[in-house]
């Protein structure tokens, strides 16, 4: 069976259609596991949560991901710029809305983690950390997970995540160790601005679909990078 990890899709349905086309996905050979954001941004955010429940994907809650759950129970305001409605008025929107928040915020596998932003430098068990955190109330640790960009080496956010802080702040794959995690290599999202991130210990699939640029997914059984242009930007900077 091949794993297949799908970076940030953001809502963009048409562009994931077409990226499985070219993956020449089949499921009852394959596994989808999207890093997260799953929704928002994008054109057809509705579409593709279907889209990713019929097929049974797998994958981690993003940042998006946790908005869209509290924003249908009224924790949250949707924003300008989000493109939730569809889904809030869907009538298929529980049913929905239960198959993702059932995602977990980090998947682990033998040669693997999978995470949506990125892992603290002083957790010694990822899994184990974040196991039972609630998407309705996320810890410290969860949010950790779907919204850290930069980190110290304690594991303390920078305030300001969309420039480069000043040390000791760096990015956080800069403090992670794979000898520590059993040489496991990290697959993550969120940084779009960052795009494409190849390591031996990390792999940054977030390459900005919804800005108009493309969406990626990285076989891990093949080690091979397929990728689809955006049809166009959907949302601007």
């Amino acid at each position: 069976m091949r794993r297949i990890f799908v970076g940030d899709v953001q809502g963009c349905r048409v562009e994931l259609e077409r990226l499985l086309e070219a993956l020449d996905f089949d499921p009852a050979a394959d596994e989808v596991h999207p890093v997260g954001d799953l929704v928002n941004r994008g054109p057809d955010s509705l579409g593709t949560l279907r889209l990713a429940r019929d097929l049974d994907f797998g994958g981690v809650l993003g940042n998006h991901d946790l908005h869209l759950l509290h924003a249908a129970v009224g924790l949250r305001e949707p924003g300008k710029r989000d493109t939730l409605a569809e889904v809030l008025d869907a009538s298929d929107r529980r049913e929905l809305l239960d198959w993702l928040a059932a995602r977990p915020f980090v998947r682990a596998w033998d040669d693997l983690y999978l995470v949506h932003a990125g892992l603290n430098p002083r957790w010694k068990d990822p899994v184990r950390q974040l196991a039972g955190a609630d998407p309705m109330a996320p810890d410290e640790d969860a949010l950790f997970a779907c919204r850290v960009r930069y980190c110290d080496p304690e594991g303390n956010l920078s305030e300001e995540d969309r420039t480069t802080p000043p040390a000791p702040f760096q990015p956080w794959d800069a403090f992670y160790d794979p000898r520590q995690h059993g040489r496991r290599r990290v697959v993550f999202g969120h940084w779009s601005m960052r795009g494409l991130v190849q390591s031996d210990s990390v792999l940054g699939l977030d390459t900005g679909c919804v800005w108009g640029r493309q969406l990626s997914a990285w076989i891990a059984e093949e080690d091979r990078l397929v990728q689809i242009p955006a049809e166009r930007a959907y949302c601007s900077f």
